[in-house]
């Protein structure tokens, strides 16, 4: 999948070299520690999918500017910062397979580093003047927190809706896509209306996206990122197990809720779950909204004109959904 990732990134391979070198100047400080740990975060970074999302779009849209470089800085910064901020939520100790901030430099630093790139976030788009690319990003913020603040709400009592669930994943996931896509378009100058678009676009994919991370807990690759069934034991309500226990009988409803409720650290019971879902049409259903998702998202790029550009996002698009990690 690295070679698909080269080939989305290739009409933008310029831009994000650049930009990696503008964004590691970005996160430097007069605090020894902190440029430590950012150097830390820069070299262990991921596929940087959100910034190639921003440059993709406003290439689309027109030209590169200096704005654009600053809009997908911006995300990055809060991409980041929520990253941080998650593993001290969670307690986690690993990302991407290194050490978390929490694990070597403890939660008050990682809490505090996280501040400073949302902080870094505002002084640089007020400093600039880019209140536009501001206001998008101060809106993805908002959404992440409310999403994962609902979440929290509904998993204590395991009453989650595919709507809620749907508007949870919106606000998580999909937020910070579509900030990615209407920031690189508005980066450029483009009008109300393409804004709207780009970020519906990005909306749309994010959606696929979380869809997709859903049924890798229901899948038994070694390749993938985390363990089978780590959202069961999380009680994580994903979209496999809405739809299983919207569709049970009774019986199985009670049994499969009060599985993930008092059972979600037994593995016997967790494989049970599983096997449920798979027999009782759980991945296929969530394989045929995450195409759904897919679909609409392509619906929208397929009314730009095609170009490379256009050609990389759809291609994105397709990774999206056949990622295996």
């Amino acid at each position: 999948m690295s070679n698909t990732v080269d080939l989305i990134k290739a009409p933008i391979a310029e831009e994000m070299k650049l930009f990696e070198q503008k964004f590691f100047e970005s996160m430097k400080s007069n605090v020894s520690l902190l440029d430590r740990i950012t150097h830390y975060i820069v070299r262990r970074k991921g596929k940087q999918m959100r910034p190639m999302f921003v440059f993709l779009t406003a290439k689309l849209n027109g030209q590169v500017q200096e704005r654009t470089y600053r809009a997908a800085s911006f995300i990055e910064l809060i991409h980041t910062a929520t990253l941080v901020h998650d593993d001290v939520v969670d307690d986690s100790t690993l990302r991407r397979g290194f050490f978390s901030l929490n694990a070597i430099w403890k939660n008050k630093v990682a809490v505090l580093v996280g501040d400073y790139f949302l902080s870094k976030t505002l002084i640089i788009s007020t400093k600039n003047k880019d209140f536009d690319l501001l206001e998008v990003v101060s809106v993805a913020i908002q959404e992440i927190s409310e999403g994962e603040l609902l979440q929290i709400e509904k998993a204590r009592k395991l009453d989650i809706t595919e709507d809620i669930y749907f508007e949870i994943i919106r606000m998580k996931t999909a937020t910070l896509i579509a900030a990615c896509c209407e920031a690189g378009a508005r980066s450029v100058g483009c009008t109300e209306e393409v804004a709207k678009k780009m970020h519906k676009f990005g909306e749309l994919v994010g959606i696929a996206f979380q869809i997709k991370d859903d049924l890798f807990d229901y899948t038994t690759s070694n390749a993938i990122g985390k363990p089978v069934g780590i959202d069961i034991k999380e009680q994580k309500m994903t979209l496999p197990l809405i739809y299983s226990i919207n569709t049970a009988n009774e019986k199985d409803k009670k049994w499969l809720i009060n599985s993930v409720k008092r059972y979600n650290n037994d593995k016997k019971r967790v494989r049970e779950i599983i096997q449920y879902v798979k027999d009782n049409g759980g991945i296929e259903y969530t394989q045929k909204m995450m195409k759904q998702y897919s679909q609409e998202a392509l619906d929208i790029l397929y009314e730009f004109p095609e170009n490379e550009y256009r050609n990389s996002l759809e291609t994105m698009v397709k990774y999206v959904m056949e990622r295996e990690k």
